[in-house]
């Protein structure tokens, strides 16, 4: 249903450590760098990105009220990883990693980059 989603910054270079430390824990890469925006993909170019960049109307990126990004994960090990790595370059933990109740086997974490934007990084499966 996704072709991407963008998430606004503040400070390019410490995004750029903080999305490089946290995406390569799911597997993906940066695809693109360019001076305003940098493009994340797990996979081939048919899969959804995850792009950030300054905002276009040029004021300062803020986190929205109720937005959320949700990123799968291919492990509870890759949930884990992420959730260290997010705390390590700069994010905070909005929610340690763990089952939930959202199903029988979600495992998940929530981090808030270093703007404040609010990630969640799920595995659905057994450990």
């Amino acid at each position: 249903m996704f072709a991407y989603a963008t998430i606004g910054v503040l400070d390019m270079a410490a995004s750029i450590d903080f999305y490089d430390a946290v995406i390569g824990t799911l597997g993906g890469a940066r695809f693109h760098t360019g001076d305003d925006f940098v493009g994340y993909r797990i996979g081939d170019e048919d899969q959804p990105a995850l792009w950030i960049c300054h905002p276009y109307d040029k004021q300062a990126a803020r986190p929205g009220n109720g937005i959320m990004v949700g990123l799968k994960a291919p492990s509870r090990a890759a949930v884990d990883a992420f959730h260290a790595a997010a705390l390590a370059n700069g994010g905070c933990c909005e929610g340690p990693p763990g089952l939930r109740d959202y199903g029988p086997e979600v495992y998940l974490a929530y981090v808030r980059d270093p703007v404040g934007n609010k990630l969640s990084v799920v595995s659905y499966g057994p450990a």
